[in-house]
């Protein structure tokens, strides 16, 4: 947090973006249960998910050039990239980001459909924040009008 003397401190929004990460989730919720990487695998950069019904999924995968780990099960795919990949973007509905890869309240984790070569597990948030918009027909966050 900045703080210039004499004012109240200032919250930036990497400052809120955190704060929002720290005092989410429901206490009373099951235990968070976060995708489970291949062996061999590191995350570097830390790792959140896009989840989106497979029906999309099944779209999605062909029109991006590099694939991550692509997780699915009966209803949903899941791609991994890297932590923060959501800052300042506002990914498009059905898709949902999710903080730190965690599945949602699910009694059997998802299998893992695609593992790409190397030790990244990651699918370039840019591509597929991109394609999806595509195929969702949404405007992507810096190409909307800004309003006064």
């Amino acid at each position: 947090m900045n703080t210039v003397p004499g004012r109240a401190p200032l919250l930036t929004l990497d400052t809120l973006v955190r704060l929002r990460r720290e005092l989410g989730g429901d206490l009373a919720a099951e235990p968070a249960r976060p995708l489970a990487l291949p062996e061999g695998m590191t995350t570097p950069l830390g790792c959140d998910a896009v989840s989106v019904p497979t029906r999309l999924g099944r779209l999605l995968m062909p029109r991006l050039q590099r694939t991550g780990c692509v997780y699915a099960d009966r209803t949903h795919w899941w791609w991994l990239v890297p932590s923060d990949s959501d800052y300042a973007l506002d990914w498009p509905a059905p898709a949902q980001y999710v903080t730190g890869a965690i599945l949602p309240d699910a009694s059997r984790a998802p299998e893992l459909i695609h593992r790409p070569d190397g030790t990244l597990p990651y699918t370039p948030p840019i591509p597929l924040y991109l394609t999806l918009c595509r195929l969702t027909g949404a405007t992507p966050t810096w190409s909307r009008p800004i309003s006064a």
